[in-house]
């Protein structure tokens, strides 16, 4: 008797296993199904949505005969998985870099990914990280199959009353297909998103792969290729130019936003303090190629005027004999010179794309002091050594350098403090400040606070780009400051435009008077009503407003740039 009962219990617990396991599979398939792909789209809205997909595959399982049913079902399942970790993808470019995944270009950034994962959260973190999120796509490619065969098996045994619950999710689906039911941003009741996304992913790669043939044919057709040194920059001779790329300087910092408000000030008593140096700043907006990161892709369009949106574009323009302004003003006689300070290691485009004279990094800027997440030194040791390694020599020829601030890279935590410039030395003086500020960690448990930290890092890279300007009582210097990008979606918010401030900053008004036609905004907010070029367009608007005047460089019409591809 008492084994018969004990039978009687684990037949019970088998049986409720069983079904455990069988509602497990059925939530995870119609998980996989009805997942958003946008980081914006999720919530607890988009999983009460009725797939389609799994209409048709619950069909297929009762109408297909074995042994073909199983072979369809695992197939359809190995599909729908993939299809899942593309979905997975999707949301983290989507957090990421506002945008789907690009299967072709994205894979190339998965060093750059992890490096910047272990400088913000540490190397042992970035390991963690990575294996977890490698094993976690392993589990979906098995999972998801898995659960196809399950619940195949219960169509199978119970087919009568799979069949009333099928008609009845397909007539509930047409019902709200036809009525247009919402469930929340991520779409319609009735869902027919991973078979969109599948085709939408499809059609981009097919897209993709022809605009990149055209990109590479259209690079060689270069305006300023044959333009002799002495036709260029006649505009700004004598001049030291100096293009500073911002960190995630993006139109969220300047233009209605909370975190606008918080660097507002900066910006205001930035351009007073300018002012008070005999300096005056024009300013508009830049649409940048890239969102959120991969910051090469802004600065090689920029130089090249070339729309340089992923690394496939990237490679073909940095291994081509683009004129870049870096080179242009090397042609035209300036002392060229290159400023990554969080770079450790050969940067072979540094000299055979951008042809700078001289490159500094983290290697050879004698650098003392701590690091700061992502940032290998503070902005305003970087400016400081570059001051006193550039312009600070004795009958120093013009320069020309585009400097990277990387003080408002994320993680945005910790942040350094401006120290009196004359204090700055081997950058020894910041140590201790990393251990006094808040740590990223901490930071980033609230959405509030990563905004308010990014906020204080744009503050903090433009208060050390006023000081430099200031205390390098060179009234000769030029400056075009811009953003690379807009910051991520955290921060910038859902559906954010591209769009980044730039300044030109000169004490000698003919600098000024030159681009006086452009438009731009006084000082170095510009105005919501602002011009806003692509930033691909920038090279040559910029070379031909610094060309010998009176003279016209032929080109293709800036507006047919534009209808260049997104």
């Amino acid at each position: 008797m008492h084994d018969v009962r004990k039978k009687d219990r684990a037949a019970v617990l088998r049986s409720r296993a069983s079904v455990l396991v069988t509602l497990l599979a059925g939530a995870l398939m119609w998980a996989a199904l009805v997942a958003p792909d946008r980081i914006d789209h999720l919530e607890p809205a988009a999983f009460v949505r009725i797939p389609l997909e799994g209409i048709v595959l619950a069909g297929l399982a009762l109408v297909l005969r074995p042994p073909w049913r199983r072979v369809a079902i695992a197939v359809a399942g190995l599909a729908v998985g993939v299809l899942t970790v593309l979905k997975a993808l999707d949301l983290a470019s989507s957090a990421a870099l506002s945008r789907p995944f690009d299967p072709v270009a994205d894979g190339s950034y998965l060093g750059s990914a992890i490096g910047l994962l272990g400088d913000s959260i540490g190397r042992q973190g970035a390991v963690l990280t990575v294996v977890g999120a490698g094993l976690l796509l392993i589990a979906i490619l098995v999972l998801v199959p898995l659960s196809a065969l399950r619940l195949e098996r219960v169509v199978s045994r119970h087919r009568d009353r799979a069949a009333r619950v099928v008609a009845a999710l397909g007539a509930a689906w047409l019902l709200f297909a036809v009525a247009g039911a919402q469930a929340g941003s991520a779409g319609g009741v009735a869902a027919l998103g991973t078979a969109s996304l599948a085709e939408a992913h499809v059609r981009d790669l097919r897209a993709g792969i022809q605009d990149r043939q055209a990109f590479t044919a259209g690079v060689a057709h270069d305006p300023f290729d044959r333009v002799s040194g002495s036709d260029l920059l006649t505009g700004l001779r004598g001049k030291d130019v100096v293009f500073v790329f911002v960190e995630s300087y993006g139109r969220v910092a300047v233009d209605g936003s909370a975190v606008a408000q918080q660097v507002g000030p900066t910006l205001a008593s930035g351009t007073a303090r300018l002012r008070a140096a005999g300096f005056e700043a024009r300013s508009a907006f830049l649409t940048s190629p890239t969102f959120g990161g991969i910051s090469w892709l802004a600065h090689s369009t920029l130089q090249s005027g070339l729309w340089v949106a992923d690394q496939q574009r990237y490679d073909a323009a940095v291994t081509s004999s683009r004129l870049t302004l870096s080179a242009a003003f090397g042609r035209a006689g300036w002392r060229t010179v290159g400023d990554v300070p969080s770079n450790r290691k050969a940067w072979p485009p540094g000299t055979d794309f951008y042809h700078y004279d001289a490159i500094y990094d983290a290697r050879n800027v004698g650098y003392a002091g701590p690091m700061f997440g992502y940032a290998a030194m503070p902005d305003q040791f970087t400016l400081a050594a570059f001051q006193r390694r550039e312009l600070a020599r004795p009958g120093h020829p013009p320069v020309m350098a585009e400097i990277d601030l990387v003080s408002s890279h994320t993680p945005w935590a910790p942040l350094p403090r401006i120290v009196p410039w004359s204090e700055v030395g081997n950058g020894s003086v910041f140590l201790g400040m990393p251990a006094q500020g808040e740590p990223a960690s901490s930071v980033w448990q609230s959405p509030r606070r990563v905004r308010a930290a990014y906020g204080q890092s744009i503050a903090y890279a433009l208060e050390a780009l006023v000081g430099f300007v200031e205390t390098s009582h060179d009234d000769n210097l030029v400056l075009v400051v811009l953003g690379d990008h807009q910051p991520a979606p955290i921060v910038s918010g859902p559906g954010a435009s591209h769009d980044v401030p730039v300044s030109i900053i000169a004490h000698d008004p003919a600098v000024l008077d030159r681009v006086s036609a452009w438009g731009w905004s006084d000082g170095l907010r510009p105005e919501a009503s602002a011009p806003v070029w692509r930033m691909d367009a920038f090279r040559d608007r910029f070379l031909r407003a610094y060309g010998p005047e009176g003279t016209t460089i032929a080109s293709e019409p800036l507006a047919a740039r534009a209808r260049g591809p997104e």
